[in-house]
């Protein structure tokens, strides 16, 4: 059962705070957040990430590689990463990988053209600066972010139908448990076979998209006044520690960390 303060949260929407240019806009297939960095640790997200400098360039180190600085970058799903910067604030949007044809997109490879990715900040800097009014003009929420970034959707990804409803599934409930043996059972597949099957449909094991989608939904509590635990468990995590260490395996950073610098942030969801 939810939580009286999550049940509020629900109703809160449109209205953006003025007294602050942090921003996030949330939905099923997209993220785009305008906010704090923090000090970092490694990340293992599970979406295509596109890193933006909103000010000054930032360093970033992928899959135990070289240090670069950059002004933007692409990094693919589910490998490790770090990010530093001397500038407080950075741009990211994230792209579920199971809803977009990677292959038809290049600058989410991470071998991207620098005038392809260069394009895509301009268009994060655009919307960004339409987020908190400073552009041309201003947005009606909702909006689509495909048309609002790129002027159409992004092509899609087919996948198998019956994997395709057991990643809905999670996706609208992400805060419930899913045990692949009963997905496998549901679907009238073998567990061993379930299991390869969304793993070449998805590009990722079921442990670790459950997992992701999981952490994901965190982002729509941050910005609220709550109680760790019971964010915990909201979301589905057992027992603190397990919520800690999981979420700081995702995003760098502990939960009490992130809800801190989340605190003057705008969440549109």
């Amino acid at each position: 059962m939810a939580t009286p303060f999550l049940d509020r949260k629900r109703n809160l929407r449109i209205t953006l705070s003025k007294d602050t240019d942090r921003v996030m806009v949330l939905n099923t297939d997209r993220i785009l957040y305008c906010g704090l960095l923090g000090q970092r640790s490694v990340m293992t997200l599970g979406a295509h990430s596109v890193f933006v400098s909103l000010d000054r360039p930032f360093v970033i180190r992928i899959n135990d590689g070289p240090w670069q600085e950059r002004s933007v970058a692409s990094v693919a799903p589910y490998v490790p990463l770090q990010v530093r910067s001397s500038d407080l604030m950075i741009a990211t949007l994230h792209i579920e990988p199971e809803t977009v044809d990677a292959a038809a997109i290049p600058w989410l490879a991470e071998s991207s053209a620098e005038a392809d990715l260069e394009r895509v900040a301009q268009q994060v800097h655009s919307l960004y600066r339409k987020l908190i009014g400073t552009g041309d003009a201003g947005l009606t929420w909702p909006f689509d972010m495909d048309e609002a970034l790129f002027g159409a959707p992004l092509p899609r990804r087919h996948i198998e139908p019956r994997i395709e409803s057991v990643v809905d599934r999670i996706k609208a409930n992400p805060c419930d448990q899913f045990p692949a043996e009963e997905c496998a059972a549901d679907l009238g597949l073998s567990f061993s076979r379930f299991l390869h099957l969304f793993r070449d449909e998805t590009g990722t094991t079921f442990r670790r998209f459950r997992a992701w989608k999981r952490a994901r939904s965190l982002l729509q509590y941050v910005n609220l006044d709550a109680n760790l635990t019971d964010v915990a468990l909201e979301v589905g995590y057992p027992d603190a520690s397990h919520f800690s260490h999981s979420i700081r395996q995702i995003y760098g950073l502990k939960p009490k960390d992130i809800f801190a610098g989340s605190r003057r942030l705008n969440v549109l969801t």
